[in-house]
């Protein structure tokens, strides 16, 4: 969702089938200074960002490697420019935090990451999802694969405070 909405406000290609993923490049169009995104959105941002691919993975999460790294090797991406958007178990529902490396919390597709990018040295926009009260596997992995339970209004508070971060990343003030 968060990926979407990236491509979308950035204005970029429409997304390409390439590196078992949906591949969208281009050059963002950031926030215009002053422009009032909330009551004005198609005519708050210009041209003029960094150059930009958004890789959204078709690969089953624990194989998300697998589509990211052919994907870096391709387009020549050092590590410290590639930016992970992921979901995190481990943050309250809607709290989203920005990391350069770290561990792995045993996240499955983080692990796919650091094999297939040749190290974890990537940069993180963590986007909390909240846990179940259980920690039966079958539960777990249902209840992030699953639909979201809160409000829609929730849902597209948490997606603009990653979208956020993102671009917070990219302008270098994080």
């Amino acid at each position: 969702m968060v990926a979407d909405e990236l491509a979308e406000r950035w204005d970029l290609s429409r997304p390409k089938e390439r590196f078992r993923g949906r591949l969208a490049e281009g050059r963002v169009r950031l926030a215009e200074p002053g422009a009032d995104v909330a009551s004005d959105p198609a005519h708050a941002y210009g041209p003029g960002g960094p150059r930009v691919a958004v890789l959204q993975p078709q690969t089953y999460m624990n194989d998300v490697g697998r589509s990211a790294g052919p994907a870096r090797g391709a387009l020549k991406l050092p590590l410290e420019r590639v930016l992970v958007v992921h979901d995190e178990i481990d943050l309250p529902f809607g709290e989203v935090r920005t990391r350069l490396g770290g561990g792995l919390a045993g996240h499955n597709g983080l692990k796919s990451l650091k094999r297939e990018l040749g190290g974890s040295d990537f940069m993180r926009v963590r986007v909390g999802v909240g846990r179940p009260k259980s920690t039966d596997p079958e539960i777990v992995s249902s209840y992030v694969l699953g639909r979201f339970r809160e409000s829609d209004a929730d849902v597209r508070e948490m997606i603009d405070s990653a979208y956020g971060a993102v671009e917070r990343v990219l302008l270098g003030e994080l």
